[in-house]
């Protein structure tokens, strides 16, 4: 499982995604992240749906990779589906007792489980194309405003892309914990739903004291190069918007105009 997760690796490439702006892609991202709440026809997903593949081919990293990091979030979409299958009231379909689905339920569930799919899609595309840096440059440069009313935008950057650099590396230590664990005769799989909680006990340990000392050694590290914060820093490459990012602005725009157009 924890192979399957995309989110927080950067794929070097020379695309058109990968040379636009960081924060042109953290703007767009949001901007369709909030589209996607707002969709609520078919026509409309199939919009987005076409887009977010579109962005994976010219980004030019493998669709199935891509598709690989909605692996993790199947657990949740099957739990939300259950859910609204079973509670949300309407015209029923199959009725067997107590439990009845109705076609309202089943309406939501599709749609719920595109809107997420849609959304670990976009956050990807994002993580994949984007070095942890030039994240991190973009979050503090659009925060920068907020610097006036007493907000620490350079530690809020710097806390975010070093959260989101070490997604992949805490996962692959999940793993090794596991593996070595169940060579000593540990057993994730069988059991009911408390004995496997517990199971996992011995693998949460470990990986706490690897995560704190992994946070120490990062501290130790940035006070012997003198770091002190965002105050005085520069960077050896300065942010600039280009013509590349007023086109992918443009081709974003009517996209956004087409799914709203279709939503109505």
């Amino acid at each position: 499982m924890f192979g399957n997760i995309t989110l927080g690796q950067y794929i070097p490439g020379d695309s058109v995604i990968h040379r636009a702006d960081p924060r042109v892609k953290i703007i767009l991202s949001l901007i369709f992240m909030i589209l996607i709440f707002i969709i609520n026809t078919y026509i409309g997903f199939l919009v987005m749906g076409i887009f977010a593949i579109t962005a994976i081919l010219i980004s030019g990293i493998p669709v199935g990779y891509t598709l690989k990091g909605l692996k993790p979030v199947l657990f949740i979409v099957i739990f939300t589906v259950i859910i609204n299958l079973f509670t949300t009231k309407g015209t029923p379909i199959l009725e067997i007792g107590l439990v009845k689905i109705t076609i309202e339920g089943i309406d939501i569930s599709i749609k719920l489980s595109l809107r997420l799919f849609l959304m670990v899609i976009m956050a990807s595309i994002l993580t994949l194309t984007t070095t942890p840096i030039l994240l991190a440059d973009a979050i503090e440069s659009l925060m920068k405003p907020f610097e006036y009313i007493g907000v620490p935008s350079h530690e809020i950057a710097m806390m975010m892309t070093i959260s989101l650099r070490f997604i992949p590396t805490l996962m692959e230590e999940t793993d090794k914990i596991m593996k070595a664990q169940a060579s000593r005769g540990a057993d994730f799989d069988t059991g009911n739903f408390v004995q496997r909680a517990k199971s996992f006990i011995p693998v949460l340990v470990p990986l706490f004291v690897s995560a704190f000392k992994r946070a120490d050694d990062m501290a130790i590290a940035m006070e012997a190069r003198c770091y002190r914060g965002g105050k005085g820093r520069t960077r050896m490459r300065q942010l600039k918007i280009s013509s590349l990012d007023y086109k992918i602005m443009v081709t974003c725009a009517i996209v956004t105009i087409m799914v709203i157009y279709f939503n109505v």
